[in-house]
Parts: structure tokens; sequence; C-alpha cells
């Protein structure tokens, strides 16, 4: 394999990977747009598009393992095979937490929602930036970008303490409302997944670029005293 045919094969493997990431953004947004519509048809089109996203995971696991194969890439280029490798596990994950939010809206389905979805869509629209602007910051090789997306996790995080604590209270005040309740506790919980992996992103595309290794405390700790 030529240098420029090598550099082809990478650039088709991005394009892959930004297809892929594009379909975990697109499932994420159904997944709790089915919940707060009530919309089981949408619910199950968001379970059967995981096989879509699944076979482009193995597609591109092959893609990566036959650069390695055919050629020895330079260090940049074996980071840069390497973080793909990792970033379609966690958006591969990502469809899966989608997927489960689209069964809770299953196994609502007929139930009126015990409250007025506010919180669980905000962490939903945070997760798919996060996911949109990890995708950006790989194609681009932005730090700043990625470390922005990192920063965003904490957003996920306290929105999902509100809801928590919230559901809490209604399951407190009237246990007839602990069987949805804690479904609802599950999405939100889902949803704190799929940030914690898009922060795996940025954590990765920072290393794919600088060469070093960092745990997110790390990232964040660093950005404040610069």
């Amino acid at each position: 394999m030529t240098r420029q045919s090598f550099q082809s094969e990478l650039e088709d493997l991005q394009q892959s990977i930004l297809k892929m990431g594009t379909l975990v953004e697109e499932a994420i947004y159904k997944a709790v747009k089915s919940l707060a519509m009530k919309d089981s048809e949408l619910a199950n089109e968001v379970i059967k598009g995981d096989d879509v996203v699944d076979d482009l995971e193995l597609e591109i696991e092959k893609k990566c393992l036959r650069l390695l194969a055919l050629q020895q890439p330079m260090a940049s280029d074996l980071r840069v095979i390497g973080t793909a490798l990792k970033i379609v596990t966690d958006l591969e994950r990502m469809a899966d937490h989608s997927v489960d939010i689209a069964r809770v809206t299953i196994r609502l389905e007929g139930q009126p929602l015990i409250k007025p979805l506010v919180d669980v869509p905000r962490m939903a629209e945070i997760a798919q930036k996060m996911v949109r602007d990890a995708l950006t910051a790989y194609v681009r090789r932005d730090t700043n970008l990625a470390v922005a997306v990192i920063a965003d996790d904490e957003q996920v995080d306290h929105l999902y303490s509100q809801v928590f604590r919230e559901l809490l209270t209604y399951m407190m005040e009237d246990p007839k409302t602990i069987r949805q309740a804690t479904q609802l506790l599950f999405v939100g919980s889902h949803l704190e997944r799929i940030a914690d992996h898009a922060t795996n992103l940025g954590e990765w595309i920072i290393y794919m670029v600088t060469g070093v290794r960092r745990e997110l405390h790390d990232i964040l700790d660093e950005e404040l005293t610069t």
C-alpha cells in the first residue's frame, strides 16, 4: 500500500466514523422524542436502527485492522487508528443506551407521564451536542473543542441530579408513581452514561492529537489554571 492510498483509506475511515456518529446522534434524539411524545413506533425505529450501528462498528474495525496489517503506520497514524477503534466502541455503547431509552417508551405505552419532561430533553440536547462537537474535534484535530466536550459533561451530571431529586420526591409523596418514576430514572441514567461516553471521545481525541493520555479531571484542572 502506497502512502497516498494509505491516506485515502484513513479519510474513508474518518467518513465511516462520522456516519456512525450521525446515526448515534439521531438515535439519542429519536429515543427521547419517542418518550416525550409517547410514540412507540418511533421507539421501535430506534431499536431496529441499532443493527445498522452495530454493522458499522464491525466495518470500521475491519478497516482499522486492514490499515494496521498492510502498512506499518507512523506514530501519529497509529494514534489515529487506535483512536478510531476506541471511538466506535463508545459510539456503539451510546446507541445501546438510546435503545434502552426507547424500550422505556414501549414499557410506558398507554400511561400518561407523571410530569412533563423538561430536564430529560435538555440532557439529551447536551448529549447530542457533545457527540456532534466530539466528531468535529476529531475531524479538525481540535483539542480545544475536545476539552469543551469534556466540560459539557458537568451540565449533564447536574441535570441528572435534578431529575433524581425530583423523581424521588414524586415517589415519596405518591407510591403509585414509583413504577414510572423508576423507569424515568433509568432514562436519566442512560443519558448520563451517553455523556460519559462522549467525554471518553474528547479524551481520546486529545490523546490522538498530542500523544499524551490524560484523565478527565487532569484536563479540566489544567484548563482552569491556564
